[in-house]
Order: structure tokens, then sequence, then C-alpha cells
């Protein structure tokens, strides 16, 4: 297993990263405030208006650093990456069991199990932490029921039905477990994505846009391709496999950093402002805050249950995407999510 790396996550508007030999220098009104060397970072981060020179990118190609870019808000617009690498009979094994119904829908629903699985855990820790109420326990049960289900179920289609039915009674009580700030944080409306029209909902956009990066990152380490899964549909420029992986990671990463920000009082509602669409965005000291947050908890080890060793949590989607590729390659029966216990 390879260290933990960091990723570099650039939010000052105008700044200007560029290389210089082995180091990244970050400029901002032609002031040099900061260096890294290459081999300390494993992913850049650019939002909003960051650019990065055509040397620096060359470099982070050859050196396997990925390079993304999104808008102030959190929204994906590219990604910059080397050549592509990796081995290709694992690549054409991959594509070979994603024209299977029947083989790719296994996979999936191991994909499917490990979230509904760590959305029940997240819920039932609430339950023993905070008075959260009976709408939590009857979600906790409903969600046992679907468990139940998605392990029968016959094709991707009841698949994908039964995703939706578990996500829909996690978030139906998903206030539930804010403790704090409940007025500032609320689902006024469920879960909205584009655009988040609440602050709860723009705080889980923007973890969850990261998740996505660090999942792609670590399938491409293990040499597979992030657009062909098993789970979400395949469209041009979409990163199916890169958002299959992050489903078990939800709840018990994105999820829980953006509930012990509010119930911890580090970020605020007023942290958050209202666009003329309705569309709510964050500032940038809350946006800084949030990213801290996320590196730290990168940063925390946790016992994996299928590896039987100690896993910085940066590292669980490289340890998934690992597993992943030992199943295809036949090495493994199966995909063994990673379930919170």
């Amino acid at each position: 297993m390879k260290k933990l790396l960091n990723t570099l996550y650039v939010t000052t508007q105008g700044a200007y990263l560029r290389q210089e030999g082995e180091t990244v220098v970050v400029s901002i009104d032609r002031a040099d405030v900061l260096r890294l060397p290459i081999h300390t970072l494993s992913g850049i981060v650019c939002f909003g208006q960051v650019a990065c020179s055509p040397p620096l990118l060359g470099l982070c190609g050859e050196r396997g650093v990925h390079v993304s870019f999104l808008t102030e808000r959190g929204k994906f617009l590219a990604r910059v990456t080397g050549p592509v690498s990796g081995n290709v009979l694992l690549r054409r094994e991959q594509v070979r069991r994603a024209d299977k119904p029947e083989v790719a829908l296994e996979i999936a629903r191991s994909f499917v199990l490990g979230k509904l699985a760590n959305s029940r855990t997240v819920l039932q820790r609430a339950q023993r932490d905070h008075d959260v109420g009976p709408s939590v326990a009857k979600a906790v049960d409903a969600l046992a029921d679907v468990i139940r289900r998605t392990r029968r179920a016959a094709d991707i289609d009841t698949l994908r039905g039964l995703e939706g039915e578990g996500a829909g009674s996690y978030f139906e009580v998903f206030d539930r477990m804010v403790v704090s700030q409940s007025d500032a944080f609320s689902m006024q409306k469920g879960r909205s994505r584009r655009p988040p029209l609440d602050p709860l909902n723009a705080l889980l956009s923007f973890l969850y846009t990261i998740l996505a990066h660090d999942c792609e990152a670590a399938l491409e380490g293990v040499g597979l391709d992030p657009q062909i899964g098993f789970l979400h549909a395949l469209r041009p420029g979409r990163p199916s496999l890169a958002l299959d992986l992050m489903e078990g990671f939800r709840s018990i990463l994105a999820d829980r950093v953006a509930l012990s920000l509010i119930n911890l009082n580090q970020i605020n509602g007023k942290g958050f402002t209202v666009t003329e669409s309705g569309a709510v965005m964050m500032d940038d000291e809350t946006r800084k805050t949030v990213l801290q947050a996320w590196q730290k908890k990168k940063q925390e080890t946790i016992q994996h249950p299928f590896l039987n060793e100690k896993v910085e949590i940066g590292l669980l989607p490289h340890a998934q995407a690992l597993l992943l590729a030992r199943h295809l390659r036949g090495d493994l029966d199966g995909y063994p999510p990673f379930l919170l216990k």
C-alpha cells in the first residue's frame, strides 16, 4: 500500500501554479506563497480562476498527479491526466464484464450493498449518540428491508430502483442528525443537486465532488478505466466507475464530515449565499474550512475489515480500487465493499 499523499486545493482567485524543477510553486499577485515537492502530491484541485502552466501540467502527467478544474461552487469542469497506463488486459476484462449483464449485476450489487449498509450504520450511530427520534429508527428498519431485497435483485434496473429507495429513506431523516444550527442547515425540499437549494445540500454536493475526484484518481492508479462502470449508466465524459466506487463512501466520509462541521459549529449559515437563480453557494472562508476538515479526516486511520490492517481513511478509495482490480483479474471471487463497523 502506498503512503498517504496529499491533494493540493487552490481556492484563491487569480492564483497561478508553475513548475520549478521538481517543485510546484503557487503564486498570487506575482508573489510566491507556497512551494511543494511534486512527489508529496497525489492531486491538485483548482477552484474558479486558477491557472496552471503547461510545463507544470506536463510534470503532473508524468508523475501521475491528477489536476482537476472546478468552478468556485465546486462544479466539475475538466481533468488533466497523463498518458493512459496500467494493464491493458485488465482494462479489456473490465469492458468484457461491463458488457455482460449477469456479471455486471453482481459487481453493481456489491456497490449498492456497501452504500446501503454504511448509510444504515451512520443512522445507527446517530441513534446511539443523540436523541434523533423514532423517524430515524424507522429509516434504519427500512434500510434493512431494502438490503434484504437488494441481495435478491434480478436485474440492474431493479437494483438501481432499490438504491434510490434506500437513498430516499436515508435523506428523509438526514436532518435529524443535524443537532446544532438546525435552522440554518436543513433539507427544506429534500436532496437537491443541480443546483443545491439550501446550505446543507450545497455542502454535501461540494464534498461529493471532492470524493469523486479521489475515487477517479484511485481507479486510474490501479489501471482501471474510471468511465466504464457497472452500476451507473455509461455516458460520454461521465466517470461511471468512479461514481460506483464512491457510493459506499458517501455516508461514512462526506456526510460525516458535513455533520461534524455543522454540529461542532465550525461553519455556519452566514457562509452561504443564494444566487438569483436560487442556487446556494459557499463563500471562500467556508470552502477553506471544509477542505481543511476533509484533509484532516483523510489522515485518520481505520481498520479495514477485509484487508485486516490499519488504513488511512484517505487511502480507502485506493484500497477498494485495488480489491476491484483483483476481482476483475480473477484473484478474488467477488468484490468486497468496505463496510463500516
